[in-house]
């Protein structure tokens, strides 16, 4: 038995470091994959769609996740890492408030990581970089929530979990993720 759900794929290395790719052009290499009702939202890699997957998901979101990341790869000559997460699976990560709390000021960014694989269990969080420019405040085995302090208003990214963390991560601001939400519950 399958059932058709409805994917929001975020994507790594879309639009940065000189890796740029057009919206149009995003949404017709999913479509080639013979996924349905492709949209994308802003230029950051962000791409909506449905697809029929085996009762339970798992190994078939695993299976579809590989399949776009290799048809992405063949067709824009670079790794293009995908965290596939269903538009309920994100509405119950904000439903669940991560960041209650913490406020977002000039100096302070609120982050959700998606996350390729769980955090190493050696991981201990809370966790403080040493910088102090991030703090991991809570994760579970799809995303993290970060708190970012600006050094002098900008953002200086780094390795958010250390090296022991040998998955991909791609990372949203809250507010962008709740408007990712909205606009992916749009038909």
């Amino acid at each position: 038995m399958t059932t058709t759900t409805t994917y929001i794929a975020f994507l790594r290395a879309v639009n940065v470091g000189g890796r740029t790719v057009k919206m149009e052009r995003l949404r017709a290499l999913f479509a080639e994959l013979g996924l349905g009702g492709v949209r994308s939202y802003i230029q950051s890699g962000n791409v909506f769609f449905t697809a029929e997957v085996p009762a339970g998901d798992g190994p078939g979101r695993a299976a579809l996740g590989r399949r776009i990341e290799e048809h992405l790869e063949a067709s824009l000559g670079y790794p293009v890492p995908v965290m596939l997460r269903t538009v309920d699976e994100v509405a119950a990560l904000l439903a669940a408030e991560p960041f209650r709390g913490v406020e977002s000021t000039p100096d302070v960014r609120l982050v959700v990581a998606f996350l390729s694989e769980p955090l190493p269990p050696e991981l201990t969080v809370p966790y403080t970089s040493p910088k102090g420019d991030h703090e991991v405040i809570g994760a579970d085995d799809g995303a993290a929530y970060v708190v970012v302090h600006l050094k002098d208003g900008r953002w200086v990214t780094g390795e958010l979990f250390g090296k022991a963390y040998r998955g991909s991560v791609t990372s949203r601001f809250l507010h962008t993720t709740e408007k990712i939400l909205t606009a992916a519950r749009k038909a």
